[in-house]
């Protein structure tokens, strides 16, 4: 944890949350129901909740409890639990006066250098409600940061540097390489990695105890592979696939988010590595039309493929560069045929290489 400031005593009035205590922002769609989103309505509500990085959890629960929160920066992929943890901390401190302690604005939306020197300066500057013999300190949340402009970052250090005895700033991104230096070493930095596939598996059976879902072994292993360490995928998938069919199988979880199956795959891989161009060609055409599969997912899954089989490393190392030429081309939206013969030539061009090391 890189960039850590020094932070001074925070003080906070004690308030128990009651039930039915107000709540903005993402907070509002927590309520139950099964109309709801499962991505809120299972959002975690106390730290404990939180599914993952439970060192990073202990440590902010630590802080808080010690009142000696800093400014924060949580950074990582999507759907790792970094907006819920800040939630969960700003419930934690304020209680039922949540609703007018927090600032959250979505950065991505609400970008520009006048949100900082107007709704942000004003929040911050404001004295704080508190019922108790000494004033709270505020917390403003800055949500998908890393999309606000760099004239919005250096007005917000100074903001930052100003404030500081009244609010506490927590910034959430993705890329951390896109916050200004400045911003950094203001804040104490945490990384939220990909959750590990027994934390997905765990909650997701929670979530499927609590919705009562038929649900199959080969089912949840493909939620838990499709999400790739993203909870908010893996419940996206679950709810879609669950309103697609009551039984959820494996081969419904792949038809519901149109990613080849790993049989298909096997079949391909078998196919470039054994048939000539030309059947080659036809049958992955017409198993892309059959299924309505992308090139694009196809390609993704036979990389993967490629790191199980047996080959030399010269050509498997060829053989990967040109499968990531590939898809970098398709993120171009280049011809779809052309691609698929580039990635059978490929294939073709490692099978002779093959053989000719063989011999």
């Amino acid at each position: 944890m890189a960039g850590a400031t020094a932070a001074t005593p925070m003080d906070i009035d004690a308030a128990a949350p009651p039930a039915g205590a107000a709540a903005k922002g993402k907070a509002l769609l927590n309520a139950p129901g099964r109309a709801a989103p499962w991505v809120e309505k299972y959002r975690p509500q106390s730290l404990a909740d939180v599914a993952a990085h439970r060192d990073i959890v202990d440590t902010i629960d630590r802080l808080t409890n010690e009142n000696r929160l800093p400014h924060l920066l949580l950074y990582g992929p999507p759907g790792t639990g970094k907006t819920s943890t800040i939630l969960a901390v700003a419930r934690k401190l304020y209680g039922s006066q949540y609703s007018n302690m927090i600032l959250e604005l979505n950065a991505s939306d609400e970008r520009g250098i006048d949100v900082v020197r107007q709704q942000i300066q004003d929040f911050a500057g404001a004295r704080s409600l508190s019922f108790g013999a000494r004033p709270a300190v505020k917390l403003v949340l800055l949500d998908e940061a890393d999309a606000m402009t760099k004239d919005a970052q250096f007005a917000l250090r100074r903001v930052i540097e100003k404030y500081t005895r009244s609010t506490r700033f927590a910034l959430i991104c993705n890329h951390v390489n896109k916050i200004i230096p400045a911003l950094q070493s203001r804040c104490t930095r945490f990384r939220f990695a990909p959750l590990d596939g027994s934390h997905v598996r765990e909650r997701l059976q929670h979530i499927i105890k609590s919705e009562g879902l038929g649900v199959d072994e080969g089912g949840l292993t493909a939620l838990v592979r499709l999400s790739n360490g993203d909870m908010r995928k893996a419940l996206n998938i679950l709810q879609s696939t669950h309103m697609a069919s009551q039984q959820i199988t494996e081969e419904a979880v792949y038809l519901c988010t149109g990613n080849p199956m790993p049989k298909d795959i096997e079949e391909i891989a078998f196919w470039l590595l054994n048939e000539p161009f030309s059947t080659s060609f036809k049958y992955i055409s017409d198993m892309k039309m059959r299924k309505g599969l992308a090139l694009v997912d196809i390609i993704r899954e036979v990389t993967m493929f490629v790191f199980k089989i047996q080959m030399p490393s010269d050509v498997r190392v060829k053989l990967i560069n040109d499968l990531a030429d590939i898809e970098y081309r398709l993120s171009f939206a280049c011809n779809d045929k052309l691609q698929l013969g580039a990635l059978i030539s490929t294939f073709t061009d490692a099978r002779t290489a093959m053989v000719a090391a063989a011999s």
